[in-house]
Order: structure tokens, then C-alpha cells, then sequence
């Protein structure tokens, strides 16, 4: 079963601030936003869209069409109840499974789902095949160093409080068993090679990148002040124009 669909997991996760409070609740979207292409007229593709908040972004900015794919049912129930437009579709479907239609998008757009799939480089090869020229690929992914060690937890001093974040086995890519929301959540570590190469090879321009630091009116909240000491997440932006149309 899909751990997002685990009612106990569900239910923590309805409640954190990205959940309760969109697009507003999460950390990176002042960078985020920033990246976003023009949405007016275009059909936009989301992968692992969870509750549909960025699908509804687009929708709000003229998207043409907008699909939303995520694996989880429960995720895409809130989608639906939360997040409803007439030009969203929602359907139930993995990152990996889904067919990519050649030339079918003119954006893609995926937020914190990547670091679930298990080859990236494929992906990107997909999402190339699945944009038209002169689409664009945005998206956020864990960041490696976020990744690397596994569990995703500070060391802690004696009183409780966090030391430092270790990163360990960073150049040993693959499955890891990560502690989300207390519960064992299985994500995939990339190092930040793989993911850079990865969308070169499949033909993309890289535009732009960002590690985002937390917002200034988000450094009351319980631990924020601590995401300051290490990258948590990772943003790129990429455009499918023909490597030669730059020349």
C-alpha cells in the first residue's frame, strides 16, 4: 500500500502547514513561484501533484489543460474536494507508469515527489519526449544532502537539541528507509550529479536553481530556525529547446 494512503500517515500529513495552508504553508514557494513559466493557453502536466495545489496554480493562470497524477487515492480525494477546476483532471497513476505521449505538454511540473522515483535519468527522458520544443520542466526534490544518510534526522546533544545533520554514503545512490511523520517511508538519495546530468542528457537546458531558505515570517515556527543550517530541498527549472537552437 501506498504509505500515503495509510490513514495513520494521512492523517499527520493533512495537518501540516503545506497541507492545511497551500501553497502559503510551504517553505520554498517564494523561490518556487519565481521559476514558474507563463501558464496561459499551455497544457501542464503534474507528477505526484498530492493535493492538487499546484495544478490549481496553473488553472488560476489560464492553463489550457492541467493533469494531475499521483498514486495515492487519498491524495487525490482532497485533489478533488479541495482543489477542483474544470480544466483539472485528476487521475491515479505512478511517476514511473505513466505513458508520456510525445510532444502532449508544454509544461511539467512536479513538487517533492521526485525523490520516490527510483531512476531519475529516465524520467527526465520521459518528461523531454512528453514536452513540446520550447516547454518547460519544473520542479523540487529533496535535496542529496537531505537524502544521503537515510533516516533524515539530526544528531541530537544530551538536552535534545540537534548537533548536526550527518551525511554519510553520499556517492551510494539508491533506496533508502527515511523517517517521515514518525512513520518508515521508502524515498530514493540522487546525488546532486545525477540529477544535473540526468536532465543534460535528456536534452534540457538548465535555467535556473535554488536551495531555498525558509521565508522570514515562517522562522516562529517550532524547528524552522534549524533549516537555516541545511539545504532540505532542491529546485530546477529546465527548458526543452533543441541544445542547437542556442547557437
Amino acid at each position: 500500500m501506498n504509505q500515503y494512503d495509510n490513514e495513520k500517515f494521512f492523517e499527520q500529513y493533512s495537518h501540516m502547514a503545506r497541507s492545511e495552508r497551500g501553497l502559503a504553508g510551504a517553505g520554498e514557494w517564494h523561490e518556487l513561484e519565481r521559476m514558474l513559466p507563463d501558464f496561459a493557453g499551455k497544457d501542464v502536466l503534474d507528477l505526484g501533484c498530492g493535493f492538487g495545489w499546484h495544478c490549481k496554480y496553473a488553472a488560476d493562470h489560464g492553463a489550457r489543460s492541467v493533469l494531475g497524477i499521483d498514486l495515492s487515492e487519498k491524495m487525490l480525494g482532497e485533489a478533488k474536494r479541495r482543489n477542483p477546476a474544470q480544466q483539472i483532471t485528476y487521475r491515479i497513476g505512478s511517476i514511473e507508469g505513466y505513458e508520456y505521449p510525445a510532444e502532449r505538454y508544454d509544461v511539467v511540473l512536479s513538487s517533492l515527489a521526485l525523490h520516490y522515483v527510483e531512476d531519475l535519468s529516465a524520467v527526465f527522458e520521459k518528461i523531454f519526449r512528453t514536452l513540446r520544443p520550447g516547454g518547460d520542466f519544473v520542479f523540487s526534490i529533496e535535496h542529496p544532502i537531505f537524502t544521503a544518510q537515510g533516516p533524515q534526522d539530526w544528531i541530537y546533544g544530551k538536552d535534545g537539541s540537534p548537533l548536526y545533520w550527518p551525511v554519510d554514503h553520499y556517492f551510494t545512490e539508491g533506496e533508502r528507509d527515511a523517517v517521515f511523520l514518525g512513520e518508515h517511508v521508502r524515498k530514493y538519495h540522487h546525488t546532486l550529479t545525477t540529477c544535473l546530468r540526468g536532465l543534460l542528457r535528456a536534452g534540457f537546458i538548465i535555467t535556473d536553481a535554488a536551495e531555498p531558505e525558509p521565508p522570514e515570517n515562517m522562522m516562529d515556527l517550532p524547528g524552522m530556525k534549524d533549516e537555516l543550517r541545511r539545504p532540505m530541498m532542491l529546485l530546477i527549472s529546465a527548458h526543452s529547446r533543441p541544445a542547437s537552437a542556442i547557437f
